[in-house]
């Protein structure tokens, strides 16, 4: 009962902010708390300048560090907020003022125990960027390195954990009282939002994500990315080389250097690839601020708090769908999702090929620079309500970094589209993944996994056959009867054994070995 006047008043709280900014119609939409809706309404300022996503951005910065990281979250959700919404949240600036530099000294030597003079040289007292959780200062080894030390904001965990405990709990509402939108998932969405920031909370997580980065690109001059000083590295303190670079986004100064904008572009287009198709991690953080040119055209990314992994079942199901798209195979689209059981098996097929031709028609008819899979996926996403389609948070983020890989793309240059320098890639890819002898070795890989819990199978069912003889488990008597009266063969197991013994002696024969 406490916990719930405490959350009223906070999302009063929240609700008067909104209302200032004229951003009331998250919560007017979610139907939260409608007498603190018809209270704040009093108040609202109608006068407000903007469109409804610029309005709701501009509370979101006056809010603070947890609806900042929420409204970027939510800018990948056009399927809850809307198309121009989603894209004026994406304009938000993760930019706070800077916390002091004694209070970043006194959590260095909090983490490390000795005083930051012991690690450091020189350690800048002027941060070089803050955000709403941390900043960063660059300063010099001892060793003499130039690296760049990250230093998580004072008090941010408890902040984010508060604020993220009144999301769950408004989540939870809306799905007990509107039942339609628990397709959407609040609670689900809320609890990804939450893990997102667990992860960015603590430091070593983000190294670890930068080494692993580091480890895929390993011996690829096309891609640099800085070196984790792990020595000087904890939960609340990030140090990593210091990377001496120009902006993505600043073409004049690229030029300038000699560099050639359409070569960034082909190197771009095939960092993402790599990342996302052979890799399944890519940065999904990727504003021009997070990412750097070398002296030499090399890529070289910062700030790995946001990553996101795609499992081999999801990248085989994007890039069946993506080609399908492209060879205007629409009833291929269809057939993917509905493989792939994104859209409920009781969904009419003709009718998704006909909403998929709805959305690819108009894009193919651009001239080829302008077209736009991040796009393309956005409006495939606005069809999930329509064909019952459960929202997939991994492409969500995907889609997101895919707009802003293409935006840059297209401040470099225009006349480009960065998808087609890299089809050569895609075609190979998906010779050695989706064709027939990949297709066969995956199967053989299940059928190895399958052999290797043949063990533990055998056992639960010994198990079994115990605990009913001993009257242990109460099953149907028909069922014990069928068990007893097939004295409990093993030959269904021995048939599946065989199987995939099978599958895989014909792998070996087909790959010569």
């Amino acid at each position: 009962m406490l916990r719930a006047a405490v959350n009223l008043f906070r999302l009063f709280l929240i609700a008067r902010t909104l209302a200032q900014h004229d951003a009331l119609f998250p919560l007017e939409q979610l139907g939260v708390a409608p007498g603190i809706m018809v209270l704040v309404r009093l108040i609202s300022r109608r006068s407000a300048p903007g469109r409804p996503g610029q309005r709701l951005a501009a509370a979101c910065e006056a809010l603070g560090p947890t609806f900042i990281k929420l409204g970027q979250a939510l800018s990948v959700r056009s399927d809850l907020v809307g198309e121009e919404v989603a894209a004026d949240l994406s304009a938000l600036q993760d930019q706070l003022p800077p916390f002091p530099s004694d209070q970043a000294r006194a959590i260095i030597e909090e983490e490390f125990g000795m005083p930051p003079d012991q690690l450091f040289d020189q350690f800048d007292s002027e941060s070089i960027a803050a955000a709403s959780i941390a900043q960063v200062h660059f300063a010099t080894a001892t060793d003499g390195r130039e690296v760049a030390v990250k230093v998580l904001r004072p008090g941010v965990a408890a902040q984010f954990a508060r604020d993220i405990d009144l999301m769950l709990w408004v989540a939870r509402l809306v799905e007990r009282a509107h039942p339609p939108f628990r397709r959407l998932k609040p609670v689900e969405v809320v609890r990804t939002f939450q893990e997102t920031v667990r992860l960015e909370m603590d430091l070593r997580l983000e190294a670890a994500a930068a080494a692993e980065l580091a480890v895929n690109f390993e011996g690829d001059p096309e891609m640099h990315v800085p070196t984790v000083d792990w020595e000087r590295t904890s939960r609340q303190v990030l140090t990593t080389e210091r990377i001496v670079g120009i902006r993505i986004d600043e073409v004049a100064a690229l030029v300038d250097a000699g560099l050639d904008p359409r070569d960034i572009i082909e190197r771009s287009a095939r960092v993402f690839f790599y990342q996302v198709f052979r890799d399944g991690f890519f940065h999904a953080d990727m504003h021009p601020g997070n990412m750097f040119i070398g002296p030499g055209g090399e890529l070289m990314p910062v700030d790995f708090g946001i990553m996101g992994r795609l499992d081999r079942k999801t990248r085989n199901y994007l890039a069946d769908m993506l080609l399908a798209f492209l060879q205007q195979d629409y009833r291929r689209v269809a057939d993917v999702h509905f493989q792939a059981g994104y859209v409920p098996g009781h969904q009419s097929r003709e009718a998704f090929m006909q909403a998929a031709r709805s959305i690819g028609e108009p894009l193919f008819g651009k001239p080829l620079a302008q077209i736009s899979l991040a796009r393309l996926l956005a409006q495939m996403f606005q069809v999930t309500e329509q064909f019952e389609m459960e929202t997939q948070p991994q492409l969500l983020l995907l889609q997101k970094t895919m707009l802003v890989a293409e935006g840059v793309s297209r401040k470099l240059d225009p006349a480009v589209n960065m998808w087609v320098l890299s089809e050569p890639l895609i075609e190979e890819w998906m010779r050695e993944n989706r064709g027939p002898e990949a297709r066969i070795r995956d199967l053989t890989e299940t059928a190895l996994l399958q052999i290797e819990r043949l063990p533990a199978l055998l056992d639960r069912l010994d198990q079994a056959s115990r605990m009913i003889d001993e009257g242990g488990v109460r099953l149907h008597p028909d069922t014990i009867e069928a068990f007893r009266m097939g004295d409990r063969s093993p030959w269904p197991i021995v048939l599946a054994v065989a199987a995939a013994v099978a599958v895989t002696v014909f792998a070996v024969i087909a790959f010569g070995g």
